[in-house]
């Protein structure tokens, strides 16, 4: 349980010092969108990169099929509400899993949702923020 104001209580004690260690570029797998909501309070995204946010790309039979991946539009709303104007990058299936690898960090959360993983990347602070 996190005992200071102000942080979600989403963040673990253990995720918070996950985020507090990770760098510019570092990236972190999440899979619900309530926790993403409360990360997104702490975590800057990188604005150096075409998007700082990705999700597995829907592999071609699912796209073959029609398969629809509500969580995503779940994703977006969030990460326009924090800021961030770029769109989702989808990432071919097997790339997805090597870049989960070497992840900083890897947040298992228990999300259902088909496609529901999700990668960020961080970016920096800007020097007015820290004011």
């Amino acid at each position: 349980m996190v005992a200071l104001k102000g942080v979600p209580a989403l963040l673990s004690p253990e995720l918070l010092y996950a985020l507090a260690r990770m760098g510019h570029g570092d990236e972190i797998g999440l899979r619900a969108p309530q926790l993403l909501e409360a990360v997104m309070k702490l975590l800057p995204l990188d604005s150096y990169v075409s998007s700082p946010a990705a999700v597995m790309e829907l592999v071609p039979s699912d796209r073959e099929r029609g398969l629809e991946t509500p969580v995503w539009a779940e994703y977006e709303a969030i990460l326009s509400r924090a800021g961030c104007t770029k769109s989702l990058a989808k990432i071919e299936r097997f790339e997805f899993y090597e870049r989960a690898k070497k992840a900083f960090a890897v947040v298992a959360t228990g999300e259902t949702a088909l496609y529901g993983n999700l990668i960020l990347t961080k970016g920096v602070l800007a020097l007015d923020s820290l004011c």
